[in-house]
Formats: structure tokens, sequence, C-alpha cells
């Protein structure tokens, strides 16, 4: 693919939590990546704040495609309604088994080469534990997909750790599994916070993705690990009190009691909880830091990413 570049794009997913992101950066860089056309495959009868999200994107000469995404017959229709040569899915969690079915049909498309699967957020291949982790499943069963039975299509997967806006502060769980409450002057850690961990902001994830639709000849095929900055929680306190102007009381929960924490929620069932507290785990030992990132390799320098400092001020501003 060195010379190759995507000329139609189909995103699935972009209206969710993290895909609208990826689509307003991809609609952002369309100039950059060479004018691709761009369709959405969404749900029928979208209404509200998506319903809106889409009017906007279809002014701007986005084409929307509806279906079940749970569908074969419909995603076999909107590869070939569309043209697609690129696909880029971010479905949720509770998705992500969809996508066996999206690329299998891709495999078979005549028109599908690269499909960049819903990766982002933790890497679910960074060590031995990694397959274990029940967060980890839906994902792990993708890549085993991909290994067993993909020959022609370029598959990569974008790994971009904890999204720093979602970590930083879930007022739901803040007291219980971790967060800074401004306000309040309040922070809680899992662990000591020295942990380094590789964050992405949710707008970085967009500009990840676009880097990489850049640069198909370092991208396709491979997994790519990026981070806006790598830093450890103590680090982000530190700054919030820089910016904030004074001191948060800090509490530091003991990992035996994060852990026994974590047990009981997946024992009881409740979800997303028990999940999130599965993710900050991994986080708080290690699960997020990687030997190398992947920036470099897709063009994506510090100067085009947000900083902590950055970020830590739109989260003070509430944005």
């Amino acid at each position: 693919m060195a010379s190759w570049k995507p000329s139609s794009l189909l995103l699935f997913g972009a209206t969710g939590t993290i895909g609208r992101f990826i689509a307003q950066s991809i609609l952002a860089a369309r100039p950059a990546l060479g004018s691709p056309r761009i369709t959405v495959f969404t749900s029928p009868a979208p209404s509200g704040a998506k319903a809106e999200l889409l009017r906007g994107w279809e002014a701007a000469g986005v084409s929307v495609i509806t279906g079940d995404v749970a569908s074969a017959a419909d995603v076999a229709r909107a590869y070939a309604s569309s043209g697609a040569d690129t696909v880029i899915s971010s479905l949720g969690r509770d998705a992500i088994g969809a996508q066996a079915e999206m690329i299998r049909q891709a495999e078979r498309s005549g028109s599908v080469r690269w499909f960049l699967p819903s990766e982002f957020g933790t890497d679910t291949q960074h060590g031995e534990r990694s397959a274990h982790e029940r967060p980890h499943q839906a994902k792990r069963m993708v890549h085993r997909l991909v290994r067993d039975e993909v020959r022609r299509l370029k598959v990569t997967y974008v790994v971009t750790g904890p999204y720093f806006d979602m970590w930083a502060d879930t007022p739901a769980l803040r007291d219980a599994l971790g967060g800074f409450d401004v306000g309040g002057r309040r922070a809680v850690v899992a662990g000591d916070g020295e942990q380094k961990i590789s964050f992405t902001t949710k707008t970085d994830v967009g500009r990840a993705v676009v880097a990489a639709l850049q640069h198909p000849e370092a991208a396709a095929g491979r997994t790519l690990r990026v981070a806006s900055f790598v830093v450890s929680p103590n680090q982000v306190r530190a700054e919030y009190e820089a910016q904030a102007g004074g001191p948060f009381d800090t509490r530091y929960i003991p990992l035996t009691e994060f852990e026994a924490l974590e047990r009981a929620l997946w024992e009881e069932g409740r979800q997303p909880n028990a999940t999130i507290a599965t993710l900050r785990r991994i986080w708080a030992t290690g699960g997020a830091e990687y030997p190398e990132l992947d920036n470099a390799a897709i063009g994506l320098g510090e100067d085009g990413l947000e900083s902590l400092s950055e970020a830590v001020r739109q989260q003070i501003e509430g944005k």
C-alpha cells in the first residue's frame, strides 16, 4: 500500500462516545486526505442530538446509510452502495462482537481494502494477563478472527490507552473508582499514583485515526500504539493543583482494596461499573504503559496533540 490512498470511507459507530470525535476529525481533515467520499452507517430513525449531528454532516457532504449493524445483509449492502475501500469502526463495547461479520463481509467484498476495528482504548494484547481480562474478550475475539480468517484485507488496530477526559472526570464513580473533583478540590486515585499511563484525549483519538489514514504505508496491517502524553496520576494531580491554585485532598485506594471492590462489582453483576473497575485496575498496574509509541511513524508530532496542561485546562473549564 506504498502509494495507495483511501478514496471512500465508511464509518460505523460515528455518532457514539468516541466515534463522533473520529468523524469530526476526518471531516476537518478531508482536504488533507484527498477529499475522499465519506459515508456514515447508522441505525434507522435516529432522533435528538444524534439526528441533529447527522443532519450537520449531511450538509457537509457526508452520505448516510441506515441499517442494523448486526445484519450481514445490511452491512454487505452498505459496502456495495458506498463503494468503500476503507472501513472505520468505532462501535461501543456492547457491539464489538458485530465486527466479526463486518470483517468477514469486508474480506469477501470487492471494494474494501482496509479495516480499522474499534480497538480504541486499552491494549488487549499487552501481556499474559490480558488474555484473561473480562473487558478484553470481545476485542480479542476480533484479533483471533483476523488472524485465522483474513487473507486479503489489511487490518489496523489503533490503541490509544484510556481517554484522559473520561479517566479524569467520571462524577458518579469518582469516590469509589477514581477521578478529580475540581469544585471540591478532591482526587481519588487507584494505587499509589506513581504508575505511568499512556493517555489520549478524545479529540486526539480522532487525530490519530486521521494520521493513520494519511500514512497507509506505515499503518496498514499493524497495531499502532499512540498517546497524547504519558504521565502518572500524581503528575496529573500536580497539574490540577497548579491550574486550580491550591492543593487537592487526595485519597489513594490501595490496590488490594481496589481489587476487592472490582471482584465484588463483578459478582454482583453491576455494569458498567465492574468493567470500569477492571480497566482502572489495569491502568494502575502498568497495563497502559508501552515501551514505545507509534506516534512518529504516522506523523503525530507533539505540536499536533493536546498536552497534559491543555487537557486539564479543558476539564477545569468544563469543556
